[in-house]
Formats: C-alpha cells, sequence, structure tokens
C-alpha cells in the first residue's frame, strides 16, 4: 500500500506541472467573471440548534465554500475567485456559528462540531450531497465532513491544509491559534475557533480511507500550512491530486484567483474517478 500510495504522489506531481507560475489576473486580456459579496442578500438556515448565515451565487451543481479561522462571509473570499466558481456551479458560502451573520449556542466548540454544522446545512439547503471546498481551518472541516459523512461529499478540495495544527511545520500557526484562544480581546467567535483547532485530533489515521475525488492546493510560500505537509497528506489519500502554486501565501485563491478557480473547474469538472489515468 504505501509504494502505491508513493506511485500515486509522484503522478500527481506530473500531471499538474508540479508547481504553477501565478501569471497576471486577467492574462491575454480576457474577462474573468466577478460576484459582488456584500451587495448579494444573506439568507439564513436553522442548523444543529443555531442560525447560520449564508449567500449563493451562480447555478449548476451544488458546491459548498467553507470558511477559514477567523473569517467570515464578507472577508474571506476572492470575488474573482467566487464568480469563476459561479461560472459552472451553484455555489454557496457561509459563516460559522458564532461568526458573521450566524449565532451560536453553549455547545463546546470543535472542528467535528463545524463539520456537523456544514452536513446540517447541506441538508437544509435540499441537498443529499455537494461538492465541497475548505480552505485552511475550512479544510480541516472538509477533512471531517468527507470521514463523518462520505456521502454528502461529490469531490473535495483542501487548499492551505494539514492534518493537525501540532505537526512541527505547522508551528507558526500553532502560536497563531494559542495566542488567539488566550487573548481576553479576542472576539468570542474567533477565540472558538482557535480552541476548537487547538483539541482537534487530527485526521492523519483517517486519511487513508477517504474514497473519494480529493484536490489538494498549497502556495509554496505558505508558512501557515507548508506544502511538506500538503504533499505528505497526498501520498496519504489514494489518487488525490496536488496542485503547488510557487510564491503564493496561505490562501493562495486570494492572490491568484483565476488561476485557483479554473484550476478547481478543471478538477470538478472531470468524470475520472480515482486513480486518474496519465
Amino acid at each position: 500500500m504505501a509504494a502505491i500510495l508513493s506511485l500515486i504522489l509522484v503522478a500527481g506531481c506530473t500531471q499538474t506541472s508540479s508547481v504553477s507560475n501565478s501569471p497576471p489576473a486577467t492574462p491575454g486580456g480576457k474577462v474573468f467573471p466577478a460576484v459582488s459579496v456584500n451587495s448579494t442578500p444573506v439568507k439564513y438556515a436553522q442548523v444543529n440548534g443555531v442560525t447560520l448565515g449564508y449567500r449563493e451565487f451562480g447555478s449548476g451543481e451544488p458546491l459548498l465554500m467553507i470558511n477559514g479561522f477567523d473569517s467570515t462571509m464578507d472577508t474571506m473570499w476572492n470575488q474573482t475567485f467566487l464568480g469563476i466558481l459561479a461560472s459552472k456551479y451553484h455555489v454557496y458560502i457561509y459563516d460559522h456559528r458564532g461568526m458573521g451573520y450566524s449565532t451560536d449556542n453553549n455547545a463546546t466548540p470543535t472542528i467535528p462540531l463545524y463539520a456537523e454544522d456544514a452536513s446540517g446545512l447541506i441538508q437544509a439547503l435540499g441537498y443529499d450531497s455537494m461538492n465541497v471546498y475548505g480552505a485552511s481551518m475550512g479544510s480541516s472541516i472538509g477533512q471531517e465532513l468527507v470521514i463523518s459523512h462520505p456521502s454528502q461529499v461529490r469531490k473535495l478540495v483542501l487548499e492551505s491544509v494539514t492534518y493537525s495544527v501540532r505537526v512541527p511545520e505547522c508551528k507558526v500557526l500553532l502560536a497563531v491559534l494559542e495566542e488567539s484562544a488566550l487573548n481576553p480581546a479576542t472576539a468570542p467567535g474567533v477565540r472558538k475557533e482557535a480552541q476548537a483547532n487547538l483539541v482537534w485530533n487530527g485526521s492523519w489515521d483517517q486519511l487513508s480511507g477517504i474514497q473519494k475525488n480529493v484536490m489538494l492546493v498549497v502556495g509554496t510560500s505558505d508558512i501557515l500550512t507548508p506544502q511538506p505537509v500538503t504533499a505528505r497528506m497526498a501520498g496519504q489519500i489514494n489518487g488525490s491530486w496536488l496542485e503547488r502554486y510557487k510564491d503564493l501565501p496561505h490562501i493562495g485563491s486570494r492572490n491568484a484567483p483565476v488561476q485557483y478557480g479554473e484550476n478547481t473547474l478543471d478538477f470538478l469538472g472531470r468524470e475520472e474517478q480515482p486513480p486518474y489515468p496519465f
């Protein structure tokens, strides 16, 4: 099994040309779509004893976007990136409990709890399953979602991802989370997110059991979830794609929305099942 996983990882790097440069946002003068997040009405869904605020864009197969740490719908996503995704998919963005337009209750904050919220939102929106895109903390939630509720996930994209905040390469991330959890000035919702990340047991032991189409995406200048962690995870998830973008930081979709957006559309639109032909 280890030899097979190693071979898949190498093939994945070849498939995506290993490292992608990020050209200007509109190469060749092409016009790329964008959405206006703030002018799009907020809707609400009752999920697991809280009210989750969400917005939706586009039409087609559903795609659920899961926010990262200390982010809301108003701040998380590049609008060109969302617009590209919404050109082919029905895109949903939402706020985690206790953040932005969403309410909270007294439940102990954990990454599995946020994953249960995502699961409940999928159902509340009338779907049995969705494509899922998680970035940063959202990628941890996405992992928990596909592990706990595999039938609800069609394809999964994990951007700026780790399988644990306590691996040595993620020491900068760990320090940020610890500071946020201990600082009395931290907003309550952000503090709860930090606490949830700090008590997360991680996903390493479950990664090899994921039987879904998964793409992992990282920038080579990401100091919070560095690329060696992403590569290690790609080797553990059977048939996964690995995309690395040269010189881009954490959540590189904010910096290179066209490249990330078109790459995501390519991945989601493919009909092959892992392991992929090359």
